[in-house]
């Protein structure tokens, strides 16, 4: 009869000891519970189905690396130039990106606000964006040399037409009407712009700014292939001059994996900037009909 008080007490007082874990083990559940582990499913289940390939025979190691091989190069590399390699390319592509990305809200801002402007210098811009990155590669090395300035130019260069363009479509299509009712308030082409445009085409912004961001990432390579002692694209020629895929699939894999992180940040403070948005919930439940 008495046991079971006494049984109750001892795990009350085991409760007792450990107040401060449950919170813990809560807050761990909460920010794994932020992150959609679906889209794992695709390249973990395409490792595998490599390891088995490659295992039966199925796939030449040669061709395709097994993820065992591209595991034990990765702790090579990262003894040695890995990171090296890694930092020079994200910081190339950092200081391209966002001088690319500033001039481009600059000039598409002047472009998208004032006709003039457009008139001007529309052509021109549109001429050049159809000219693609790898053939100023030669002017550029001509230019500045096969240093620093000429990869950050051409990043700049990839970055900047799709911001631009994004942003002076996203001025143009505000909607009018409530451009006239700003006006009819008599409100300042200061108050317009940062009442009205700049909410309005923040969306666009923020689409051009991230479609921006995966061209330095293409930029980067492309520049660090032709000319570079260190970066991801000089692993990827290294690889390619000393015939070892698996080199190669490591670059490869280091990319993705910047790319993805780089991107994923982006549409954090994308959502954060535009949380007022009033858009079809499609992510908790909606579906179209």
């Amino acid at each position: 009869m008495n046991s079971h008080p006494r049984e109750f007490q001892r795990v009350k007082q085991t409760a007792e000891q450990f107040p401060s874990r449950l919170p813990l083990v809560q807050r761990v559940g909460n920010f794994l519970g932020r992150f959609d582990l679906r889209g794992a499913i695709v390249p973990v289940g395409s490792l595998l189905l490599l390891e088995l390939f490659v295992r039966l025979g199925w796939v030449s190691p040669y061709v395709l690396p097994p993820p065992s091989e591209l595991y034990d190069t990765f702790l090579r590399l990262a003894e040695g130039p890995l990171w090296t390699n890694v930092a020079a390319s994200t910081a190339r592509v950092f200081v391209g990106f966002v001088i690319g990305s500033l001039l481009a809200i600059v000039v598409g801002s002047l472009v998208g606000l004032v006709i003039a402007a457009e008139r001007y210098l529309e052509p021109t811009f549109q001429a050049l964006r159809a000219v693609p990155s790898l053939a100023w590669v030669p002017l550029l090395m001509i230019w500045f040399g096969i240093g620093e300035t000429s990869k950050i130019v051409l990043i700049a260069k990839s970055a900047f037409f799709p911001v631009y363009l994004n942003l002076f479509s996203g001025i143009r299509n505000v909607d009018r009407k409530l451009v006239e009712v700003g006006e009819m308030y008599r409100q300042p082409l200061p108050v317009l712009v940062w009442r009205i445009f700049i909410p309005a085409s923040l969306p666009h912004l923020f689409t051009g700014l991230r479609y921006g961001l995966s061209l330095a990432w293409l930029s980067v390579v492309a520049a660090e292939l032709l000319a570079a002692s260190e970066g991801i694209g000089y692993m990827l020629s290294d690889g390619r001059e000393l015939s070892r895929p698996d080199l190669v699939m490591i670059a490869i894999i280091c990319l993705a994996v910047l790319g993805k992180i780089s991107d994923s940040l982006f549409k954090i403070v994308e959502n954060r900037c535009l949380r007022w948005r009033d858009t079809y919930p499609l992510q908790q439940g909606g579906r179209l009909r």
